[in-house]
């Protein structure tokens, strides 16, 4: 993932730094090649936000397993230890936040999300109505299940966003 956010990152700059270049060919010279290490990802990382404001976006960090979310948390402290214009934006489930605390320390800001019934209802009934086989249910499995219960469980899942960095206090 952080190979991924360098390679955007690099391909927003009008020239690649001669460091990232010569981190490059550095590793053509081992045996068969080999992409760069995640220390040296998040040491070009450092150097190229650290240069300009940079913002970077997580989705669905609590998807990322357990021992490879500790590896981007810690990736991601460091790069915003070295690079304060850097600001990083991470959106997860509640179960993981005592796990960002812990790894990004002093730097994060909690905003709730929870999304309206009302909504989720209104998502819902647009996408039954596109249905292709809309003979595959009836009302009653409509009203009774989909309409009462995915409402229900939906809301108590996504109810967190995680911002890593302060926010401007426009945010109550």
């Amino acid at each position: 993932m952080l190979g991924a956010l360098l390679k955007q990152v690099v391909g927003g700059l009008g020239e690649v730094p001669g460091e990232i270049v010569e981190a490059y060919e550095d590793q053509k010279t081992v045996i068969g090649g080999r992409a760069p290490r995640l220390p040296d990802i998040v040491k070009m990382l450092q150097a190229t936000s650290s240069q300009k404001r940079m913002f970077i976006c997580v989705d669905a960090l609590d998807e990322c397993a357990a021992e490879y979310r500790v590896k981007v948390l810690d990736s991601l402290d460091q790069i915003v230890q070295k690079s304060p214009g850097t600001r990083i934006f991470a959106t997860g489930r509640p179960h993981i936040l005592d796990e960002v605390w812990r790894r990004i320390p002093g730097r994060v800001t909690i905003v709730r999300i929870t999304p309206k019934r009302s909504d989720i209802i209104g998502y819902l009934r647009t996408r039954l109505s596109e249905d292709t086989n809309p003979d595959a249910m009836d009302s009653s499995l409509e009203a009774a299940d989909i309409l009462r219960k995915i409402p229900d469980d939906i809301s108590k899942m996504y109810v967190k966003a995680t911002t890593l960095r302060k926010l401007p206090q426009v945010i109550h």
